[in-house]
């Protein structure tokens, strides 16, 4: 059974909605937020724009990143509305699972015709 299946079967079902809902060609932080709204409709917590401290060599730098969204804290989510999904997207996804400690992440770019083709789930 792969690690936190209902719960990513849920998240993916509510992009999916968003994305019939809108559609491609908007901006980031569109998606974002309706997406808040239909995970708060399916009864997930959620925190949005998630500051990750990052340490370097025992010292906290003073940048810090920012996750788009924690789902139930345990699934972190990147969202996208590029192009296409390029290898420096699926490393930050993996960058930040290292770095939380998270083991579950999803990378959604909703900048494509079927939204199932713009999810992509990794797990560390």
């Amino acid at each position: 059974m792969l690690i936190h299946e209902a719960m990513t079967q849920q998240i993916i079902a509510a992009a999916i909605e968003v994305h019939r809902e809108l559609g491609p060609g908007l901006l980031e932080g569109l998606y974002e937020e309706c997406l808040c709204h239909e995970l708060t409709l399916g009864g997930l917590s959620w925190r949005r724009q998630v500051a990750l401290p990052v340490m370097y060599k025992q010292k906290q730098l003073q940048t810090e990143y920012r996750l788009d969204l924690v789902v139930e804290e345990k699934v972190i989510l990147e969202l996208k509305a590029v192009e296409k999904l390029l290898p420096i997207h699926h490393a930050q996804i993996m960058t930040y699972l290292k770095l939380t400690g998270f083991r579950v992440g999803l990378l959604m770019n909703f900048n494509v015709p079927v939204m199932k083709d713009g999810i992509v789930r990794r797990v560390l």
